[in-house]
């Protein structure tokens, strides 16, 4: 887990949760309160159609104590992220240069209090904690600033999507990246969908988009 997401789980937030396992030893102060999130991920159709292949898919597991009640609780959550990957040829060269993220998130709600530190996040503030998973071997994304913000249908509803521009390095030459981020809460999960390529491949703008919206959730792990 990186530096900024242990800090950021130190923090409190808003969310909304379903009560899984073991409440009454949490109430008694023996264990922690559990919360798991179903994964969510694009369709395998999808992703073969804009020429995206899995990376990785990681289950995480965080922990953090909250004072419930004027009385010290232990929680732990887990969270799911699927990172995928498409090799394009940029510059002359086949490289990895377009990367689309899934991330699950459960809401925190323990008697009409949060301690989700994640769920009242911008999306340009879920894009500072989670793009570094993207980056990947085109290096820092920096100079990020917000373009427009359009609406996609997403499991069902119409969701905001925010789009952002940027710069990184890439062979010693500055190139322009483009980054599509969107979040929403959906059966009692936050999710975030993020996508970034470089400006100039036009095309992986249409399939960022198209990721997007085969989202499937909530998915056997």
């Amino acid at each position: 887990m990186t530096p900024s997401r242990r800090s950021l789980l130190a923090a409190g937030a808003t969310g909304t949760i379903a009560l899984t396992a073991g409440c009454l030893g949490f109430v008694l102060g023996n264990e922690p309160l559990e919360f798991d999130a179903d994964r969510v991920a694009p369709t395998d159709r999808k992703l073969d159609e804009t020429g995206y292949e899995e990376q990785e898919v990681n289950e995480e597991t965080i922990e953090r104590s909250e004072e419930i009640g004027g009385v010290e609780r232990d929680f732990r959550a887990s969270l799911w992220t699927s990172v995928y990957t498409k090799t394009v040829e940029y510059g002359g060269q086949e490289r990895e240069g377009s990367a689309f993220a899934a991330v699950s998130i459960p809401g925190m709600t323990v008697a009409g209090r949060s301690v989700n530190p994640l769920a009242d996040m911008s999306n340009e503030e879920l894009l500072e904690e989670f793009l570094s998973q993207l980056e990947g071997e085109n290096g820092n994304i920096s100079d990020i600033q917000h373009d427009e913000t359009f609406s996609l249908d997403i499991l069902g509803e119409s969701r905001d999507v925010d789009a952002f521009t940027g710069e990184t390095e890439m062979d010693g030459q500055t190139v322009e990246i483009d980054i599509k981020v969107t979040s929403f809460d959906h059966e009692d999960d936050l999710l975030v969908l993020l996508g970034v390529y470089p400006k100039r491949l036009t095309e992986e703008s249409a399939n960022v988009e198209e990721l997007m919206e085969s989202a499937e959730h909530p998915l056997d792990s």
